[in-house]
């Protein structure tokens, strides 16, 4: 009995699954408010009835899909309790500190950042969107200042920069904007996105290295 509800809950979970991968394409392809919910099951291989009874509608299918990108998966852990982002906190040294936040942005950018576009445009013109977030803090700004403020105390880092400019530099420079621009509209490869990050990171908040290694 107890494996016949286990396959039946990774059935449920796999269809929830395809749904939210169906909604995520359709809605950056066509955007949010052209995408039907009938296109959305017909992508995802089910009856449109079966997104209704998982989902109920369409803004909380989309609150549930970012949550998925941004996290990576469907488990309910903040992304300041992430082992990506603990090696941040944890690391010796400001300039390892500095390697695992880039490195675990981009693939945190590389899920997330064309939704980001489309959730921003969709809210201009569907205010139902704006309840889907009530929240007055940034919620990305809240993780890179607590992983500005951990970088900023440890060996290496510049002492002239505060815990609040550190942020502001990081919070720009690993924005999705500018990750969209660099890789989508000029065609980088991530993997260089990443090293331009960290070496522009690197030159204004770590102390300068008398001989950097080649």
């Amino acid at each position: 009995m107890t494996e016949v509800k286990g396959k039946r809950g990774d059935r449920a979970q796999e269809t929830r699954r395809r749904i939210i991968d169906a909604a995520a394409a359709l809605f950056v392809e066509q955007g949010y408010g052209a995408t039907k919910l009938q296109e959305i099951a017909d992508r995802a291989g089910v009856a449109v009835q079966t997104i209704y009874f998982v989902f109920r509608n369409k803004p909380t299918l989309l609150k549930e899909l970012v949550d998925v990108a941004i996290a990576g998966d469907d488990d309910p852990v903040p992304t300041m309790e992430r082992p990506w982002f603990e090696q941040v906190t944890s690391a010796p040294t400001a300039e390892s500190a500095l390697a695992a936040l880039v490195a675990g942005t981009r693939r945190t950018l590389e899920r997330v950042a064309a939704i980001d576009e489309m959730v921003r445009a969709a809210t201009a013109t569907n205010p139902e969107i704006r309840e889907l977030w009530p929240q007055q803090t940034n919620p990305r700004y809240t993780v890179i200042s607590t992983a500005a403020k951990a970088l900023t105390q440890k060996p290496g880092a510049r002492p002239a920069i505060s815990d609040a400019e550190a942020a502001d530099i990081i919070y720009a420079l690993l924005s999705p904007e500018l990750f969209l621009v660099l890789t989508r509209d000029r065609a980088w490869p991530p993997d260089r996105w990443e090293r331009w990050a960290y070496d522009t990171l690197c030159s204004q908040l770590l102390v300068r290295r008398e001989n950097p290694a080649v």
